[in-house]
Parts: C-alpha cells; structure tokens; sequence
C-alpha cells in the first residue's frame, strides 16, 4: 500500500531545478534589461548565458544526453518540446542582437524570452500527477518571479554599464510585491500531500522576510546591487524548493482490491492525499 501512497518523484532533482532558475532568471533579464535600456550586447550575453545554463542542466539529466534531439519531435503535445524550439529561436535572434549591439533585436528577444518562460511555467502545470506543480497558480508564480529576478539582475548591471534607471529601484520594489502576492495566495490555495505543504510553509517565512520585505527596503534606500542580488536569489531558492521538496505525487485510488481467480473482490483503499469521493 505504501507503493501508492504520495512520495517524492524521482526524476527531477537539482538539475531540473535549474533549467528553472536559469531560464526564469535570464529571461526575467532580457525582459527588463530591454525595458530599462541597459546595453543590448550585454543583456543579450547575459540573458542567454543563463538561459544556456539552465539548458546545460537539463541536458546532464538525461539519461542518454546524446538522444537530447528528441526533444524537438513532439511539439503538438510537449510544452518541453515547445519550450526547446522558443529557444533555438531565442538564440537566433538573441545572437544577432549580442553581434549588433542591436536594442531593436533586444527588444524581439525580450518577446521570445517572455514566451520561453511562459513555456516553462507550462511545464510544470501540465505534470498532472504531482499536485504542487499543477496548482493553478503555478504558471503566474513562476512568471513573477522571473520578473522580479530580472528586475534585480537589471539594477546590479546599471550601475557597472553607467546606466541612470531612475524607476528600476521601486520597479524592483513592485515586482517584490507583486511575488509576494502571488506566493501567498499560492501557499494559501495549496492543496497538496503533507510534505509539500510543510516544506512550502518552511520556506515561507524567510523566503517573506529576505526575499521581499528586505530588498525591496535596500531598494527603496538606494542600496541598488544588495537589493537585486537577495531578489534573485530568493527566486532561486523558491523554484529549486518546488521542483525537488515539493513534487510530492498524489498518491493511488483503488476502488476495490483486486483478488485473484474467482475471489471476492475487497474494499477499496485511498492511499492518496485526498480522501474524498
């Protein structure tokens, strides 16, 4: 019975986590680099690298790496699958925009980043049998987070590049805001196995405290690159802790116990997190 009962899933640990993290980060920064005017060449360097390293993650999770191809073969089904095809994309025109110091093909990088996330946020909504994941905020979670990422990312490279962003502080300090919203409302909505729920209450309080409440007041005080900095990394430590403590499954319904020859047929068992009907 244990066998159906609610356990972590296995296929995802840290590496998985950071194909989240990179991506989220770096397309969090070509958005907002692109729409703070910071230099095109470096946002687009930058932003890519990340993403690249999230990528690189994922490929060292495959099981045969060199199979990684197949990953492109089923785009009418695969939000994976679409989310490798954004990137080739994102990289074609992300490379010119590096090439060309180009704000222009920055700003079309942007767009396609904003997709790439979007694909990512997909995903982990579309794995059904893990309840944290699926939850229907999810998707709004992790493009909060990457939003407030790369406006942390933008203010730590505005200073070094000479680039005057009167609004990027309390834009930083929105974007904060609006992923504290998102993740309460989250926590408060999740209906998921005990160890998801604990390990997202765990995560709650420091996560509040210096993930948001603490740099968005260094941000408000001018303390530009300490304020990004403890932005990103909360959304780092947010998404690593989805993906690899809180991807609990949901657990087996049985509705009766199966018996062999012409037995009796036994009572059902609920294993699972849900006990209702």
């Amino acid at each position: 019975m244990s066998t159906h009962s609610p356990h972590r899933q296995a296929s995802w640990d840290w590496r998985a986590a950071g194909n989240f993290i990179g991506g989220g980060a770096g397309s969090g920064l070509l958005v907002l680099g692109f729409a703070a005017g910071l230099p095109a060449g470096l946002v687009a360097v930058a932003g890519g690298a990340l993403i690249g390293l999230g990528l690189a993650c994922v490929w060292l999770e495959i099981g045969k790496p060199w199979r990684a191809i197949n990953v492109f073969f089923h785009p009418q089904t695969s939000w994976m699958t679409r989310e490798g095809i954004v990137a080739m994309a994102l990289y074609a025109v992300g490379g010119g925009a590096a090439l060309l110091n180009s704000p222009g093909l920055l700003g079309l990088t942007a767009l396609v980043a904003a997709g790439f996330v979007w694909c990512q946020g997909r995903i982990l909504t579309q794995a059904r049998g893990i309840p944290a994941w699926r939850a229907k905020l999810t998707l709004p979670l992790i493009l909060a987070t990457a939003a407030a990422e790369g406006a942390g990312l933008a203010l730590v490279l505005a200073g070094p590049t000479g680039t005057e962003v009167p609004w990027l502080g309390q834009g930083l300090a929105l974007l904060l805001a609006l992923r504290y919203l998102v993740w309460r409302a989250y926590v408060a909505r999740l209906k998921a196995p005990a160890d998801a729920t604990a390990a997202a209450r765990r995560l709650d309080t420091p996560l509040v405290l210096a993930g948001h409440l603490l740099p968005a007041v260094l941000a408000a005080s001018g303390l530009a690159v300490p304020a990004g900095l403890l932005a990103v990394a909360a959304g780092w430590v947010l998404k690593y802790v989805l993906v690899t403590r809180m991807g609990l499954t949901q657990g087996f319904t049985l509705p009766v116990t199966p018996a062999r020859g012409r037995g009796t047929a036994g009572p059902g068992v609920r294993p699972g997190w849900e006990t209702g009907p």
